[in-house]
């Protein structure tokens, strides 16, 4: 990973795309140690990329958190793609999912809040700060 970083840094042109990167950014990310791999295959048209900027120690109990809730709320975290914290820079965690539809997702997301399954306990109380963005592919995706 610093070999690959390095050489991006140090090239002139680090991915042979010319001036069409304009910037260049570079974070480091683990997988949830007790999630499965990431799958492909069909996984929807809508990705939803959603990260959460942690409070300082708030790594451990958001890892708990997850890890409990998981299995109880399969409906929803079926469609979890991968949710993986950060190696360097602010302490955060970043996960992707995939849906039909948004419709299907605001679904989801209602009934596992409702049955009290989602959030993770826990969760919400070491978040500093929240982005959120929806994505839509356009032609092939490897996730899809």
């Amino acid at each position: 990973m610093t070999a690959e970083r390095r050489r991006a840094l140090l090239n002139t042109n680090p991915f042979n795309a010319g001036d069409i990167v304009t910037a260049l950014e570079m974070d480091s990310y683990a997988p949830f140690p007790f999630l499965p791999p990431i799958r492909t295959g069909d996984r929807g048209g809508v990705y939803e990329f959603r990260t959460y900027r942690l409070k300082p120690g708030g790594l451990p109990p958001t890892l708990a958190g997850w890890e409990a809730a998981i299995e109880p709320a399969r409906a929803y975290t079926e469609h979890l793609v991968v949710n993986m914290y950060a190696l360097d820079g602010a302490p955060r965690i970043t996960h992707i999912w995939g849906f039909a539809s948004l419709e299907e997702r605001a679904e989801l997301r209602s009934s596992a809040y409702g049955a009290g399954v989602w959030p993770p306990k826990g969760g919400p109380d070491q978040i500093a700060e929240a982005t959120s963005t929806i994505a839509l592919p356009q032609g092939p995706f490897p996730l899809a």
